[in-house]
């Protein structure tokens, strides 16, 4: 059963679908639910998230809400800021120029740590998860797609046995998902292509690495490009409408 309380609206704040869960799961529903409004847009980047409100939704003590919260921020959906609150992370072309870079430059280094640690669990896994990501674009599943690129890419950071890249890594996802939820919303996609990791796949399970590094420049400049593109120009055709 779906409920939300007259607390948000009163406020003139977003208001969340909630449903009503066993105690033991709410903070990882909270966490669910909450993830997926930032992601299919019901809460905007910038958005702030009053406890109070959102407790009485979810008709939960603080308690489980503050832990979902903290998860959101360790993710990077959420920043808090000291006397303004909670708020969803917001979108800009400054930000997304640092990440990338940012992420260019650490799965470089990620596949220069797993390369000679490579084997057939690798292979076999990283096959997975390309099924994986495949299947959800062939489902129009965009938020899945999006997890499933993630942990795609993810495997490498695994494979390398950092542990500083792999927190890295994990500080990045959350913003990554946040644009590229976007990106797709405003222009009627379900997630990438379906032949989009076909070659980054290909050269990460062959011989030569420094192909593998010049198709992960190659592979996340592409991606910088069409996400500040569409943050500096978004387009005028309303969200889910093709492109």
């Amino acid at each position: 059963m779906s409920a939300t309380t007259s607390a948000s609206a009163s406020q003139g704040l977003p208001r969340v679908r909630v449903e009503r869960v066993p105690k033991s799961t709410f903070r990882q529903h909270i966490a669910e639910r909450l993830r997926a409004a930032i992601l299919e847009g019901e809460l905007g980047p910038g958005a702030q998230l009053v406890e109070s409100a959102l407790a009485a939704q979810f008709d939960v003590s603080r308690g489980p809400l503050r832990e979902a919260l903290r998860q959101l921020v360790e993710e990077g959906l959420l920043v808090t800021v000291p006397y303004t609150g909670t708020h969803v992370i917001s979108l800009s072309v400054d930000d997304v120029r640092e990440i990338y870079s940012m992420r260019i430059t650490l799965e470089r280094f990620a596949f220069e740590q797993a390369w000679d640690k490579r084997d057939d669990a690798f292979r076999r896994e990283l096959l997975r998860r390309h099924e994986a990501l495949t299947a959800c674009i062939d489902a129009r599943d965009d938020a899945a797609s999006i997890l499933a690129e993630l942990d795609l890419h993810g495997l490498a950071y695994e494979a390398s046995g950092h542990r500083l890249l792999q927190r890295a890594w994990q500080s990045l996802r959350g913003r990554l998902q946040l644009y590229w939820a976007a990106h797709h919303r405003a222009h009627g996609t379900r997630g990438p292509r379906r032949d989009s990791h076909d070659s980054y796949v290909q050269l990460a399970l062959g011989d030569d690495l420094q192909a593998m590094l010049d198709e992960i420049a190659t592979h996340m400049g592409r991606g910088a490009h069409q996400t500040e593109r569409f943050l500096s120009t978004p387009p005028t055709s309303p969200p889910g409408a093709s492109s």
